[in-house]
């Protein structure tokens, strides 16, 4: 059993983290690729105006994917904290009941997005053919939203067990799915052979969902064989305490993300003054940019995990170290990360698009980007230890400041008092992001040892 192997109150921090951290992290490459890919077929196979539609729903589709890691994040911490109190059964309640949330909040999330998402995406660009092909790939998308949820819910309770290897094994699947399906459903053919109409952009969101589906089944059977299984209840009766904790959880960590969705819109919005050219540049740069964040993410997932169980735990040295050993290999790695990235963004554009253009924008914001990688450790590896700590709501604030106030501030300034200047928009966000997160580091100290003492 995965979680037999891996204890994550006991083993050394470092050996954890490369436990924990390297599936994870593979994992969420190939997730990443998955978006890329997605990009290159619209663009290369459809049209410029394709590749600028999925860019500009990110938003949109990341207010999804914010829903289902806030409630993922929520069941990962409540179970490692059961898990580190020996309470086995807890455990398995939690889980029953964050898969009974997954499908409500689909439901929700469909009806909603479905009504609004056409008013947010034309304030975002006034081009009708971009607004035709967005609307008609993320309609499919909320449609197969539950499939997302359920996957996430499942994947929880392995990661608050230190397994993220099974995850791992999905996601690398899916993305080979994927580039499978995405050209047979784009285009109705395999090989010269017609087989179907087109599908066009539909095809893409198909089979995202698709390969979204087939993971759930593998999951199901890793999560059968672990030894919180036992504890789990298949019921459709919500057991409300279970789940305002969930919630309680969630839903900071949730709209938290979600800060990150508008943080996304405020940027997409403004750099859309600029054009199309600069909205397909900007977002399909963004997508190659996400890739170097995925070694951060997996070591923010070993975090949570680990400092969930040692905290259930009581054992309060632990989670202190694992923040500073955290902080410590998050600043080496995104600093040689943001090298490659500054090295490589001319070369990266090229994936995307012929568009001398639209290569100029994305690459002229990647080099500006990676001015700030090394400063994301203190966000993300201190906002994971809030929430191994259970207090969620603290990310939520810092979400708030960090993707919303401080850019909508510094971007207006910027256009009122100097003018519409795309690299400058970039250039005053990475001296924002090392300012504010020094402080947040400094910040952080302080308050683990007051909550631990």
């Amino acid at each position: 059993m995965a979680d037999s192997k891996i204890n994550l109150k006991d083993d050394g921090i470092y050996s954890l983290f490369i436990r924990i951290a390297i599936p994870s992290s593979i994992g969420t490459i190939f997730q990443n690729l998955y978006s890329i890919v997605d990009s290159i077929f619209a663009g290369q196979m459809i049209s410029e105006s394709a590749l600028a539609a999925i860019g500009q729903i990110f938003p949109i589709y990341f207010v999804i994917i914010a829903l289902g890691v806030g409630l993922s994040i929520g069941t990962t911490s409540l179970i490692a904290n059961s898990i580190g109190e020996n309470n086995l059964e807890n455990s398995g309640k939690v889980f029953s009941q964050s898969f009974i949330l997954s499908i409500i909040v689909s439901i929700i999330i469909t009806v909603i997005g479905i009504y609004f998402s056409p008013s947010i995406i034309s304030s975002i660009n006034n081009d009708q053919e971009t607004l035709e092909l967005s609307i008609r790939y993320i309609n499919i998308i909320f449609f197969g939203s539950i499939f997302i949820f359920i996957l996430m819910s499942i994947n929880s309770s392995l990661s608050a067990q230190g397994d993220t290897k099974s995850y791992r094994n999905v996601l690398i699947f899916s993305f080979f799915l994927n580039i499978l399906l995405n050209p047979i459903l784009i285009s109705g053919k395999i090989f010269s052979f017609q087989i179907m109409s087109p599908l066009g952009i539909e095809g893409i969101a198909y089979a995202t969902i698709i390969s979204q589906f087939a993971g759930i089944f593998y999951l199901f059977i890793k999560l059968s064989k672990t030894r919180i299984y036992k504890y789990v209840q298949i019921t459709i009766i919500p057991h409300f305490n279970i789940i305002g904790n969930i919630l309680s959880q969630g839903i900071p960590s949730s709209i938290g993300m979600m800060m990150i969705a508008v943080g996304s819109y405020i940027l997409i919005y403004f750099v859309g003054i600029f054009g199309v050219e600069a909205i397909a540049g900007y977002t399909s740069a963004g997508r190659y940019e996400q890739l170097f964040f995925l070694p951060l993410l997996g070591l923010s997932t070993a975090t949570v995990s680990i400092v969930g169980q040692n905290y259930g735990a009581k054992q309060y040295q632990r989670v202190l170290e694992t923040y500073k050993k955290g902080i410590k290999i998050g600043v080496i790695v995104l600093s040689l990360l943001g090298l490659i990235i500054f090295l490589t963004a001319d070369l990266a554009m090229n994936l995307f698009t012929d568009n001398a253009n639209v290569k100029q924008y994305g690459s002229d914001y990647l080099k500006i980007s990676a001015l700030m990688f090394p400063a994301f450790p203190f966000f993300f590896i201190g906002n994971a230890t809030f929430q191994g700590l259970k207090r969620a709501i603290i990310v939520m604030y810092m979400a708030v400041m960090r993707f919303v106030l401080m850019p909508l501030i510094l971007i207006s300034i910027i256009f009122h008092q100097i003018g519409e200047n795309y690299n400058l928009i970039f250039f005053s966000l990475a001296a924002m992001h090392w300012i504010i997160g020094l402080s947040y580091y400094y910040y952080c100290n302080k308050k683990y040892k007051i909550i631990l003492n």
